[in-house]
C-alpha cells in the first residue's frame, strides 16, 4: 500500500511539475500501476484492516434479541443467558456499543434563564468529616444556591437536612447573600423540601410568604439544574483541596471568606464575572418580604421532673420551677430556647453533636433547691393551730370543779 507522502508527491508530481505516470515512476522507483492508482483516487489512502471473524459475532443477535426486550439489562446478565465464556471485558464494550439502539431517546433542551427568575438550590455532602464537639465527627450537608442568569454562588453549611433546617438556610441566603426573591426556587425531589408533587408545610408557608414559587424537578433529570452541580464540583475542586476545619462556623466562616473569590471567577458563557451581573439578576427578582418567614420550630411539651426537652436526638435542661407545666421549645439554626407566658426558662447554643446533654449549671442547683423544699414539707404558718378553752371540756363533760359535783346526762357533747 502507498504511503501517504508518496500519494502526496506523485500528485504534486503529476499536476504541478507536469511530469507522466512513466517519469513519476522512474523517478520515485515504484510501480506505474501506483502511480496510476494514486491518481485515480479522490482521498488520501487509508489503511483498512481485513475484516476477522469473532466469537461475538456468533452471539451478537441474540444479544439484540435480548436487548429488544430488555434494553437496560445488565451486561454480565447478558453474558449468563447468551452462554459466554470469552472475555468479560471485551463482551461489556460490545454490549455498551449495542445497547444506545435500543434505548429510548432522551433529548434535553437548553434552558434559557432571563434575569431574576430562577435560583437552583441543592445539597452538597464535602467528604472531610467536621468535629461537631464531644469527641464526634459528622459529614454535614452544604445549602448550595446558585442564580441561574448571572451564576452567583452562596453556600452555608446546615446542623441537618430536615426541613426547617433547609427552609432556615434558604431565607439566610436569600436575605443575605442576594438580599431579594427570585420568581422561582429550583429543587430537586429532597425529602425535607416535598415528595410525590407535594411540598412540606413549612416550605409552602416560605414560598407563600416569599411570594415565589417552588419547582421540585422530576427525578433523574440533573440537567435540569446543572448550574448548581456544577457549582458543587467547583466547591469540591477549588474550596475544599488544602483545608481543615475546626467545627461548622469555622467552615462557614472559610466557606463565606472564599464565595467573593469564586463570584469574582471569570466564566466563559457569561464572558465576565458573576459578581458583575448581580444588580442586573438581582433588579428582575421580588423584594424581601416586609415580614420574614418562620424559620424556627416551635414545640409545646410538659415539662417532666427531669427538668430537660429533647431536641434532634439531643437533651437541653430548663428551669425546674416549671415542671408539669406546658413549655414553648424554640430552635433555630444556632440555638434552642424555652419559655412558658413570655418568660425565658432556658437557653442554648444549638448542639450538633448526636446523644448529648447539655445542662445548664443554674438548673441543677434551682433543682437541688426545690428537692429539699419537698423533702423538708411545708413550713408551719403561726396561727394554723386553733387553741380552745379548757373550760370548754368542762361544760361538755358536765363537770362543775368549783363544786365539785358532775351535771353530765352520760352524753357527751
Amino acid at each position: 500500500m502507498i504511503s501517504l507522502e508518496d500519494w502526496a508527491l506523485i500528485r504534486h508530481l503529476h499536476r504541478s511539475e507536469g511530469l507522466s505516470q512513466r517519469a513519476i515512476a522512474r523517478q520515485l522507483g515504484i510501480a506505474r500501476d501506483t502511480v496510476a492508482s494514486a491518481l485515480a483516487s479522490d482521498g488520501p489512502p487509508k489503511y483498512e484492516r481485513a475484516a476477522v471473524p469473532s466469537a461475538i459475532n456468533e452471539v451478537e443477535p441474540r444479544i439484540r434479541a435480548l436487548l429488544t426486550a430488555y434494553p437496560q439489562l445488565p451486561a454480565t446478565v447478558i453474558a449468563e443467558r447468551v452462554g459466554w465464556t470469552g472475555s468479560i471485558s471485551w463482551f461489556r464494550e460490545r454490549v455498551r456499543a449495542i445497547r444506545p439502539e435500543y434505548l429510548p431517546a432522551d433529548p434535553v433542551d437548553r434552558l434559557e434563564h432571563p434575569p431574576g427568575r430562577v435560583i437552583q438550590c441543592d445539597l452538597w455532602f464535602p467528604a472531610p468529616k467536621i468535629a461537631v464537639g464531644f469527641g464526634q465527627e459528622s459529614i454535614l450537608p452544604v445549602l448550595v444556591m446558585v442564580a441561574a442568569f448571572s451564576r452567583f454562588i452562596a453556600a452555608v453549611m446546615l446542623p441537618s437536612r430536615q426541613t426547617m433546617d433547609l427552609v432556615a438556610g434558604m431565607w439566610q441566603l436569600l436575605s443575605g447573600s442576594f438580599a431579594a426573591v427570585p420568581r422561582e426556587l429550583w429543587w430537586d425531589n429532597e425529602a425535607g423540601i416535598g415528595r410525590r408533587g407535594r411540598l412540606t408545610d413549612p416550605v409552602t408557608a416560605l414560598v407563600g410568604t416569599l411570594g415565589a414559587r417552588l419547582v421540585q424537578l422530576r427525578p433523574y433529570d440533573p440537567e435540569s439544574k446543572g448550574m448548581v452541580e456544577r457549582a458543587n464540583r467547583y466547591l469540591e475542586t477549588s474550596f475544599l483541596p488544602g483545608r481543615s476545619f475546626t467545627s461548622p462556623q469555622d467552615f462557614n466562616d472559610q466557606l463565606q471568606q472564599w464565595l467573593p473569590v469564586a463570584n469574582s471567577r471569570r466564566v466563559r458563557v457569561l464572558d465576565g464575572r458573576p459578581i458583575d451581573f448581580l444588580d442586573a439578576d438581582r433588579a428582575q427578582m421580588l423584594r424581601l418580604p416586609p415580614v420574614p418567614p418562620v424559620t424556627e420550630t416551635v414545640a409545646s411539651v410538659r415539662l417532666g421532673r427531669d427538668y430537660y426537652v429533647r431536641v434532634a436526638g439531643n437533651d437541653y435542661s430548663v428551669d425546674p420551677a416549671a415542671i408539669g407545666q406546658l413549655v414553648d421549645v424554640t430552635t433555630t439554626l444556632t440555638q434552642v430556647t424555652v419559655s412558658r407566658a413570655g418568660r425565658l426558662l432556658a437557653a442554648h447554643e444549638r448542639c450538633w453533636a448526636a446523644r448529648q446533654t447539655l445542662t445548664d449549671p443554674a438548673h441543677v442547683q434551682a433543682a437541688a433547691t426545690l428537692r429539699q423544699q419537698f423533702h423538708a414539707g411545708p413550713a408551719p404558718q403561726a396561727g394554723a393551730h386553733l387553741l380552745r378553752d379548757l373550760a370548754d371540756y368542762d361544760r361538755a363533760f358536765g363537770v362543775d370543779f368549783s363544786t365539785g359535783t358532775v351535771t353530765s346526762d352520760g352524753e357527751v357533747a
